[in-house]
């Protein structure tokens, strides 16, 4: 989908297809340029069905507009990537900092954003 980001890491782990916005992803490879360094996708796109059973916004939420995306990094680079993300626009960014399983979501929703969280 970008020169950083492959359909198949992107699309709804359900195996739907379902892939985020070209558009989104023309802002995500910037803000991966701009890292300067590869980043592990944990989650992106996801259908309503899919969502309701991974994610307590049920049939809704970032993921399932195909505007949201998840990146596994902690500490320092948590940081970097939320400090570049808000430089570049990005309206919502959670952080799950703690214990395994660690991330960054990031989105460029405009409902009720911005908006910065940790779950």
């Amino acid at each position: 989908m970008t020169p950083h980001f492959t359909n198949e890491e992107l699309a709804c782990k359900c195996g739907c297809g379902m892939l985020p916005k070209p558009e989104f992803m023309a802002k995500i490879e910037k803000l991966r340029v701009a890292y300067g360094m590869p980043l592990k996708v944990t989650s992106a796109a996801r259908c309503p069905d899919h969502n309701a059973k991974v994610s307590g916004t049920g049939r809704v939420g970032p993921h399932t507009t195909g505007r949201a995306i998840d990146f596994a990094v902690e500490r320092a680079q948590a940081h970097l990537l939320a400090k570049l993300a808000f430089e570049q626009g990005f309206t919502g960014v959670g952080f799950q900092q703690k214990g395994t399983g660690r991330f960054i979501h990031i989105d460029d929703l405009i409902d009720g954003r911005p908006a910065v969280w940790s779950y």
